[in-house]
């Protein structure tokens, strides 16, 4: 019995993923369309990230946001992903002396 709840519960889950890779593989999207979709990965990545820079330091969310505009200013310049992390850990930990 435990058996079929597990075999049906992974199909549940497997099914609403793999049916839209599926669909969209098929359809064919107009540009303005496929140029909105890429942009959602960003989108959800900013607010992810947002929240967490507000409460680095929850007192104090200035600390937060400096950090986040120098990892900002860091990736504008074209810098490894590495640095700009670097770069925004050091300017946070600079401010929190």
């Amino acid at each position: 019995m435990i058996l079929f709840i597990i075999l049906g519960m992974s199909l549940v889950t497997m099914i609403p993923r793999i049916l839209p890779a599926y669909i969209v593989d098929k359809v064919h999207f107009p540009e303005w369309m496929n140029r909105w979709l890429n942009a959602i990965p960003y989108a959800a990545l900013g607010a992810l990230i947002f929240p967490g820079i507000l409460t680095v330091k929850p007192d104090q969310p200035h600390i937060g946001l400096i950090g986040g505009a120098v990892a900002v200013m860091l990736a504008f310049l074209g810098l490894n992903i590495i640095l700009v992390v670097i770069g925004a850990i050091a300017t946070v930990f600079l401010l929190t002396i």
